[in-house]
């Protein structure tokens, strides 16, 4: 294991089991104000609270250490230096109507490289973590990638982009091909979740655009801990700003960035 990360590790769990306190007595109470940061992308109350117990608890900890977080800071560059990047809640549409499947994410990164990540899937109680070079758990349990060699035979996860949607036709047109191409494609509504479904084994593949660093810093390493892949679509590691993501086990991930390539004009695989 590349440093033990135990109080980092601590840190994080504690942030998120704050977040998650303040979440689920918005959930109770079913009584908060949504808002439109843009087109399609809501902001509740339980957002700004959940981000506000994360940040109070990691500050807490770790002063000096830089924040990404969704609901308070914007992002430009990644720093050099220590940065907590954080998502207090991956799935807000889902949140706002009360379908479960939302989460929690929080990762370190270290000189531009991932040292942690934690994801908790709040309806189900799951809660992903790894730490570079130590592996990847669920609820403390170790997992690895699914062994799947075929699209034929895969079981596929994405998102629909909801506020850059000048790629809806090809994308749509590749989601046709991979409905007769697969066993099926799913879209739950949290892309960290997703990360971590690929890393337990559930989903064999992954792929999205439009996605911003708190969506994918904690579950992406999650992936690459239990075996698997992440890159851009053109194969690079240019996804944690870069937008595109392609993530699975160690076969899949080439077939669908195959994929991607013939779906897409070369100038929309990356920015």
């Amino acid at each position: 294991m590349e440093g033990s990360y135990t109080e980092e590790l601590k840190t994080a769990r504690k942030a998120i089991d704050e977040a998650s306190s303040v979440i689920n007595e918005f959930r109770r109470g079913r009584d908060f104000n949504i808002q439109l940061k843009g087109k399609n992308d809501l902001l509740t109350e339980a957002d700004v609270a959940a981000e506000n117990a994360i940040l109070d608890v990691i500050k807490g900890a770790f002063k000096d250490d830089e924040i990404l977080a969704e609901e308070s800071t914007g992002v430009k560059d990644l720093p050099e230096s220590r940065v907590w990047i954080i998502d207090p809640i991956d799935g807000t549409t889902n949140f706002a109507h009360g379908f479960p499947e939302f989460g929690i994410s929080v990762a370190l990164w270290e000189e531009r490289e991932a040292k942690l990540g934690m994801v908790y899937n709040i309806a189900r109680d799951e809660i992903f973590h790894a730490v570079k070079g130590g592996g990847a758990f669920l609820n403390d349990k170790a997992i690895q990638v699914s062994g799947i060699t075929e699209l034929k035979n895969s079981l596929i996860a994405t998102g629909f982009p909801y506020r850059d949607l000048g790629l809806v036709d090809p994308y749509l047109d590749l989601f046709k091909t991979l409905m007769h191409e697969t066993h099926g494609v799913r879209r739950p509504g949290s892309a960290s979740i997703d990360l971590c479904n690929v890393a337990a084994g559930r989903f064999d593949g992954f792929y999205e655009y439009g996605l911003s660093p708190w969506d994918v810093a904690a579950g992406a390493l999650i992936i690459r801990e239990a075996g698997g892949i992440v890159t851009d679509w053109i194969g690079g590691d240019h996804w944690l700003l870069g937008q595109r993501i392609i993530a699975g086990n160690k076969a899949i991930p080439g077939k669908l960035q195959h994929l991607i390539t013939r779906h897409f004009k070369a100038r929309d695989l990356q920015i």
